[in-house]
């Protein structure tokens, strides 16, 4: 992948969304680095946010995300056992770019 296809895989959120609710990007990171848990595992982390309870919240593979709406913004269950969640750092990007690539 080039860099271009790599930024618009994890894709971004404009800054009329301080929370990240509507992030769909593939971002699968946390801040720290540690790979994400797929919302559909409950390993190694059992959980009540999956896919079938938050059905609009985008709960797909590993990717960051904020079913809940709320501060600190997106987020996932990590990987590493000893680390239940953990925030991740979607990028902010300019709003008539999001608008020119129909990103919500």
């Amino acid at each position: 992948f080039g860099q271009c296809e790599a930024a618009e895989e994890i894709g971004c959120v404009g800054t009329s969304d301080p929370y990240d609710i509507d992030y769909r990007g593939q971002l699968s990171k946390t801040v720290s680095g540690r790979t994400c848990q797929n919302w559909d595992s409950q390993i190694p982390h059992k959980h009540t946010r999956t896919p079938e309870r938050y059905p609009n919240s985008g709960l797909d593979k590993n990717y960051c995300r904020n079913p809940d709406g709320g501060p600190p913004g997106a987020w996932c269950y990590t990987a590493d056992e000893n680390k239940r969640w953990e925030g991740c750092d979607v990028p902010k990007c300019d709003e008539t770019i999001r608008k020119a690539r129909n990103l919500k």
